[in-house]
């Protein structure tokens, strides 16, 4: 859809320039805008490449000369990323048509909202709800008595399990499964696991008389509030008698496990490949790097920030930022990775001997 130059820094909140009634049609980094697309320059290191475009508009960094740049209008923007958060919006595809695709399996105990679309062969089973104006895409499943709120978007392919209730404007992207079965399991006697924390690996390991692994079953659903997003291939367990929830805001990437009983607070941040262990607490606003991970039963406080790759294996405090395996604070980690290098223990150059073999 075609908007012009002021509609776009109206919604953002910005200032135009120049020709505002210029329509645009899409976005377009610099060097390849077209006649019709809105350029995003929003730094001085894209001023050479929107030389190169043909762009007639773009978004421009504050106190840009945006003439000189050959433009014919611009907008403002001081800060790009969030400007980029209101483009992206303004520009996403074109709503699904609504309604309910004839391929799709309703069960008539199911209650739909208005203005909902369900797409080819999403299943919907006995006693769900579907909020107002959400969007189920193709090959979704929602389980039985799934409550999923208003405005929500579950994108292709991704599986909502009994006992599992999303908040209002979730997106869920395609292939997420949330309120699958915790990896939860007991021996009939104590495990090597246990003897090993128990003993701290002083004692050698034998085999156990009975290593049969006895399933704890997972009763407990999944509980996610407002405006929470779930990346690609997520999973997010159910809890075990409780609810596994996920505060209001909280944005989880791609290929991220969220273990059963854990409680992640609002507005925090899992990046891709975390994983956070069985019955663990992350506190509001909390940042997790990507790769990060956290040990079961453990408490990471709000306002932290635990690095790429960092493991935490105790308890975090409020503020903490963390890094290292095992995660320590940034400070020290930075100060015990110098040491090493300064004592020649760390990226020592491997021997010709050695490269030989």
């Amino acid at each position: 859809m075609a908007k012009t130059v002021q509609d776009i820094a109206t919604a953002l909140g910005a200032k135009a320039f120049g020709a505002v009634d210029l329509l645009v049609t899409g976005l377009s980094e610099p060097a390849g805008a077209g006649p019709d697309d809105l350029a995003l320059a929003m730094s001085p290191a894209y001023g050479d490449a929107l030389l190169q475009g043909k762009a007639r508009a773009a978004v421009v960094w504050a106190g840009a000369d945006w003439r000189a740049l050959g433009l014919d209008a611009a907008i403002e923007a001081p800060r790009a990323r969030l400007a980029m958060a209101g483009l992206t919006q303004m520009m996403d595809r074109v709503e699904p048509p609504l309604g309910v695709s004839v391929h799709a399996i309703v069960d008539p105990t199911a209650n739909i909202g208005k203005d909902v679309s369900i797409g080819h062969f999403a299943i919907i089973g006995a006693g769900a709800v579907i909020g107002n104006r959400s969007r189920i895409a193709e090959h979704v499943t929602i389980g039985a008595g799934v409550v999923v709120g208003q405005a929500s978007h579950i994108h292709a392919g991704a599986r909502l399990m009994g006992g599992v209730r999303v908040g209002a404007r979730a997106i869920i992207q395609p292939n997420v499964v949330i309120g699958g079965d915790g990896f939860s399991f007991v021996t009939a006697t104590p495990s090597n696991v246990e003897i090993g924390r128990k003993t701290l690996g002083k004692v050698p390991f034998e085999a156990p008389a009975d290593p049969v692994q006895h399933r704890i079953h997972s009763l407990g659903g999944v509980q996610i509030g407002d405006d929470v997003e779930v990346g690609a291939n997520s999973t997010i367990d159910a809890g075990t008698i409780r609810a596994t929830r996920i505060g209001n805001g909280t944005k989880i990437d791609n290929l991220v496990q969220v273990g059963h009983n854990v409680v992640v607070g609002a507005h925090c941040l899992l990046c891709a490949q975390t994983a956070v262990a069985g019955s663990a607490v992350i506190g509001d606003r909390t940042v997790l790097g990507g790769k990060s991970g956290v040990g079961d039963n453990l408490k990471v406080g709000t306002d932290c920030v635990i690095g790429g790759a960092a493991i935490v294996l105790s308890d975090v405090p409020d503020g903490s930022f963390m890094m290292g395996y095992p995660a320590q604070p940034m400070l020290t980690y930075r100060a015990r990775e110098r040491h090493l290098r300064q004592a020649g223990l760390r990226h020592k150059p491997v021997s010709k001997d050695l490269q030989s073999n």
